[in-house]
């Protein structure tokens, strides 16, 4: 049912299911999530681009009782929905996933409505996306998983973070990072308050970013910095 670490990330959104950077497609990323909402009526969980163990996006709807039972227990270190998805890139039903499940966590999901469901995973193996979907009625049809991986590959394109910053940018950001004002950030690096402003304004326009505060965020999230 595909649950991940996410202590590191802030939250993106009014919803506590919901947690990672602010996406600046974040109306085709909601869009993408409505139509996975319509194909999983038990709920679904969404992991984008995982790196180190988290992922810049995540988002769960399955039933709270069963996320806490689920996050209090660790079950993400041990289900094999989530290795599956880490191993493989690609898409199957749960039931068909072979890997020892000595918790026994895809039974104990069946007592909170996730009878029946299917893992995508799609994207590198260093920035990987994985998809839990869910429902209580019956399996997955094929036609039905063909429209989930596409969904998911929309999700991870929407999602794809900013592969690097300049050096000059990083720098930049790097010492306001550490608490220095622009004047001695400038002379730290040896030109003038104007050039320091224009990388600043370069480097949130790399990452997306509002203000400097939400660029320094989210070059720490993207281990930029």
């Amino acid at each position: 049912m595909l649950h991940l670490r996410t202590d590191s990330f802030l939250i993106s959104q009014s919803d506590p299911n919901t947690s990672g950077v602010e996406m600046t497609n974040s109306k085709g990323l909601e869009d993408c999530l409505g139509l996975l909402a319509a194909l999983a009526p038990a709920g679904y969980s969404v992991g984008l681009h995982i790196r180190y163990a988290a992922p810049l996006f995540y988002k769960k709807t399955y039933d709270p009782a069963w996320q806490r039972i689920y996050d209090d227990n660790a079950y993400a270190l041990r289900d094999p929905t989530v290795f599956w998805g880490l191993g493989i890139k690609g898409a199957t039903r749960w039931s068909a996933i072979k890997l020892p499940d000595p918790f026994n966590i895809l039974e104990k999901a069946r007592a909170y409505g996730l009878l029946y469901g299917a893992v995508i995973s799609w994207g590198p193996i260093t920035s990987r996306s994985i998809v839990g979907i869910a429902r209580g009625d019956r399996e997955y049809t094929d036609e039905e998983i063909e429209q989930a991986i596409e969904i998911v590959k929309q999700l991870h394109d929407l999602a794809e973070p900013p592969t690097e910053l300049t050096k000059a940018q990083a720098e930049a950001l790097r010492l306001l990072a550490d608490g220095h004002r622009h004047t001695a950030a400038a002379a730290e690096l040896g030109i003038s308050e104007s050039a320091l402003k224009a990388r600043l304004k370069s480097a949130r326009t790399r990452l997306g970013a509002r203000t400097t505060a939400e660029a320094i965020r989210k070059a720490r999230e993207y281990r930029f910095l």
